[in-house]
């Protein structure tokens, strides 16, 4: 029953609250836990894109949230649909990603009889992985607690929130007059910095002599990049970005740098790097080299900005903190800008700029008969071919990191993939949700035949939805990151269970519907990813890259850099240094 003499059950009310929020797209995969649900999606116009696994789902919400600044919505049912979703849950909290995760759960009636996919406590698994996580008991209550649920994944730092759904509570009708109202879905908060603070960061920029500009997540979701781009300019500071800022500014903008990690290419050809850092949305941890003081050298002056406390001061004293929004800083930097007479940083700012094409012919030359394929040659073939405001989304250890030496964006939507949490298999669903949030645009899937195994059985799910996401797999036939890691930890021919090799990926790509090829000579990889642009449809070229081509970064990934002779290398972390 749905509705009788005007008594909506809950799977009506979840349903219209949502549309009330500007809901269109939900990310699924089908339980009869939703089943309420599920028909309210089709009565309010929700479209469900369904796959065929649940961390897959999460991750196009994910994906969707990342390329649109939206709500990303993922319904899955209970029990191992919830615990299949745990891995997107947590990359969506520590990227900082709004994604209302709505999950089925047995009976209320039914807790503590061992019933079917129950017995476990789905709010309390996702608490430490969610900014809330809440189990609604009364169908009544849905449309405001899920007005809440959006309003917290929305506003300061956004993240996900979990709504666990009883199917008894889904199913039970009730009458309008109970109802109670979704109020406050179009909160949105921003809050501004106060105005000693503005003078403050500029006095702190003024002052230096090689002043820098960080930026992430927190750009893309304020959408703050014109007014990133009208405070740069009117200072003339150099811009830098983390995982999560590529596209902040246009590639080509002379003040932007990209990776903030390039400025270690300043100390090893021995000149001076920043001296004052203005931080703005983005977090210090792994991308701006941790603890470490090649990229952040400790004891400059930092500014930064945030709207989470917690990361105001993390790993790096910080002299001016402000808790407020990006776009709101941003705004007043630039008219406080205006008045100001800025130091001539235009040498610094041609220099730190020129850090992003330092690497570009590092890897000699092309040869058109080269094979296998190096990566970087392969690389920057396909950002040749792909169309400009192409949307890339990143899988895969060395091959995300081949990805960001070669890829060139002019918006910051335009490169993501899966950051902190470091989790392979990301791509499939992110490419579709990124599709769907930008119908019009060409996704690229850009993935390793590692990270393609976790779920390429999306291939079916883009196919079914006539999605024409096109999947490129460098495929070195290894785990490439670990090989090459314990190749330099232990040295060579102590590999372990690092091999792939044989496995025919354009074959499984092909039997699934889609535009396949294999390409296995670099002349062959332009005509092959022109065809594939051409095809109109779901389409993957497999690329053979070179199996011993090393990505540059990977001696400090795994401390294998000048260790010295008291430390014992670890992968991905610090190095334990003996007493």
């Amino acid at each position: 029953m749905t509705r009788q003499e005007n008594r909506p059950d809950g799977g009506e009310l979840l349903a219209r609250t949502l549309k009330a929020a500007g809901v269109e797209e939900i990310f699924a995969l089908h339980g009869g836990h939703l089943e309420s649900f599920w028909q309210g999606c089709v009565r309010h116009g929700l479209r469900l894109t369904d796959f065929r696994h649940e961390s897959s789902a999460g991750h196009a919400a994910d994906g969707y949230a990342r390329t649109s600044g939206r709500l990303g919505v993922c319904a899955v049912t209970s029990g191992p649909g919830f615990t299949n979703v745990i891995s997107a849950i947590t990359n969506a909290y520590l990227d900082g990603v709004p994604v209302l995760f709505i999950v089925g759960s047995p009976p209320l009636r039914d807790v503590e009889t061992n019933p079917l996919q129950g017995g476990i406590d789905q709010v309390a698994m996702a608490a430490p992985t969610t900014k809330w996580a809440h189990r609604i008991t009364h169908a009544e209550r849905i449309p405001e607690l899920t007005a809440q649920a959006i309003r917290t994944c929305l506003n300061g730092r956004p993240g996900p929130v979990l709504l666990d759904l009883p199917i008894d509570v889904l199913h039970t009708p009730v009458a309008e007059a109970r109802v109670r109202a979704a109020t406050g879905l179009n909160a949105r908060t921003a809050p501004a910095p106060a105005p000693a603070e503005v003078a403050a960061i500029i006095d702190l920029l003024k002052t230096a002599r090689r002043p820098a500009i960080f930026v992430g997540n927190g750009i893309r979701f304020a959408r703050a990049e014109e007014e990133l781009r009208r405070f740069a300019e009117l200072a003339g500071i150099p811009v830098f970005c983390g995982g999560h800022g590529y596209g902040a500014l246009p590639y080509d903008h002379p003040l932007w740098c990209k990776d903030l990690a390039l400025l270690g290419l300043l100390g090893m050809t021995g000149q001076p790097g920043i001296d004052a850092l203005l931080a703005v949305g983005a977090r210090f941890g792994l991308f701006s080299g941790g603890r470490g003081e090649a990229i952040v050298p400790s004891g400059i002056a930092i500014a930064q900005v945030d709207l989470h406390a917690p990361e105001l001061g993390r790993l790096r004293e910080v002299k001016v903190p402000v808790l407020a929004d990006a776009r709101e800083t941003l705004r007043a930097l630039a008219e406080a800008a205006r008045d100001v007479e800025w130091p001539d940083w235009s040498a610094w700012a041609a220099t730190a700029a020129g850090l992003k094409t330092m690497t570009d012919g590092m890897f000699g030359p092309a040869p058109a008969e080269q094979s296998p394929i190096h990566p970087h040659h392969a690389m920057t073939m396909l950002a040749g071919v792909m169309p400009r405001d192409a949307l890339y989304v990143l899988d895969g250890g060395e091959t995300s990191a081949w990805s960001h030496m070669a890829l060139k964006a002019d918006a910051s939507w335009q490169i993501i993939g899966a950051g902190y949490h470091g989790c392979l298999g990301v791509g499939p669903g992110m490419a579709i949700g990124a599709q769907l949030a930008h119908p019009g645009r060409r996704v690229i899937q850009i993935t390793g035949d590692g990270a393609i195994g976790f779920h390429i059985q999306e291939f079916d799910t883009q196919v079914r939805h006539r999605l024409p996401v096109v999947t490129v797999i460098f495929n070195n036939q290894l785990w490439g990151m670990s090989a090459h890691g314990q190749d330099l930890i232990f040295g060579r021919g102590r590999r372990v269970i690092a091999d792939l090799a044989g496995t025919r990926y354009a074959d499984i790509a092909r039997a699934f519907g889609c535009h396949a090829e294999r390409v296995e000579r670099l002349a062959e990889l332009a005509p092959a990813l022109e065809r594939t642009l051409a095809a109109g449809r779901p389409a993957c070229v497999e690329v053979m890259i070179d199996p011993e081509a090393v990505h540059p970064s990977m001696p400090a990934m795994v401390g294998a850099d000048k260790p010295a002779p008291n430390e014992i290398m670890i992968p991905y972390y610090d190095n334990i240094v003996l007493d």
